[in-house]
């Protein structure tokens, strides 16, 4: 399986999902103008990994800000990453690292924690 790499943009993270480790990784600012457009190859990666996924894996989380539509676009993905978890074929956690000074990021971290049944490890950067 190939490896999903989408360089950083003004309005959009960086991606680097490796399949062979099974470290996903999303970094830097989620305000696209069409927050499904962009998401939509992270979502069919997922779910093609899922067929064959590492023994475990790790989606690390290094958003500065996302807006409302990213919001829901990362939920998804959390979804994806409980429906491997909850198959059995990997251990699923995600590193969900925030500066510490931003409260806001932190909590956006807690309230995903509580929405789905993987484990969230909270980081300050």
């Amino acid at each position: 399986m190939n490896n999903l790499i989408i360089e950083e943009s003004i309005k959009t993270p960086s991606v680097a999902f490796a399949a062979e480790s099974g470290i996903l990784e999303l970094k830097g600012k989620s305000i696209p103008e069409n927050s499904l457009e962009f998401y939509r190859p992270v979502f069919e990666w997922i779910d093609n990994y899922g067929q064959s996924p590492n023994s475990s894996t790790e989606l690390k989380v290094r958003l500065e800000y996302f807006n409302t539509s990213s919001s829901k676009c990362l939920l998804d993905v959390f979804r994806r990453l409980e429906t491997l978890s909850l198959s059995g074929k990997s251990t699923v956690k995600v590193s969900w690292y925030y500066d510490g000074d931003d409260e806001d990021m932190m909590e956006a971290g807690e309230d995903y924690s509580a929405l789905v049944k993987i484990p969230f490890e909270l980081l300050k950067a």
